[in-house]
């Protein structure tokens, strides 16, 4: 049986940490504080400092869940499993303070004295993997790079995010999303493959 006072404490974290998230993303770093935390938590004191000892640990709590915060549906591996998810991802940073503000920590971090790019380099494997399947499906040139190109997109797809957020509040990433993908896939797949992949955002996140 589960011990109702480990129990309290794993949900109690969680609001905490859905707490921050929101008010990092509303203040980022520099504008938000353990007090504003505390108010929007409905938590004591006492119960902040238990889990996390300061902001810069909160920042640090969030900024490295951001896997945990996406819960991507299921489907297939390969390049239109991989197109679908960066979809979904857009979707996801225009609905989900979590990923939002795990995002915006990501790029803050020098603010709290952090230079750590292990976030980026988990998005990076997680596409490694669609785009080995995808190779052994033959859906890439021969001169595709796998590792390359999934740290590419990393770069591309952050820079691409980051652009919408400024111009926009994300309301167009869906739409850069699929110009990234227009200009991206003919130095990826031959032209039998593009020619069957869907590109085009639909309102739940996924390609159309």
């Amino acid at each position: 049986m589960a011990d109702p006072k480990q129990e309290r404490a794993v949900k109690t974290r969680k609001v905490i940490l859905h707490a921050a998230a929101e008010v990092f993303d509303q203040w980022g770093y520099s504008g938000a504080s353990i007090s504003k935390i505390m108010a929007r938590a409905g938590v004591t004191q006492g119960a902040m400092y238990f889990h996390f000892k300061s902001k810069q640990e909160l920042a640090h709590a969030v900024m490295a869940s951001q896997q945990e915060f996406v819960e991507f549906p299921p489907g297939e591996f390969g390049l239109q499993r991989m197109i679908d998810l960066t979809f979904y991802l857009a979707h996801e940073l225009q609905t989900n303070v979590l990923v939002r503000a795990s995002v915006r920590l990501a790029v803050e971090q020098g603010e709290f004295g952090a230079n750590d790019d292990t976030v980026y380099q988990e998005w990076a494997d997680q596409l490694l993997l669609y785009l080995r399947s995808a190779r052994e499906r033959g859906e890439l040139l021969p001169e595709v790079d796998e590792h390359e190109f999934a740290q590419m997109l990393v770069g591309a797809y952050g820079g691409t995010q980051l652009h919408s957020h400024i111009s926009t509040n994300r309301a167009d990433l869906p739409q850069r999303v699929a110009s990234l993908w227009r200009y991206l896939l003919p130095g990826l797949a031959p032209e039998h493959v593009r020619s069957h992949l869907r590109i085009e955002p639909l309102p739940n996140g996924v390609a159309a």
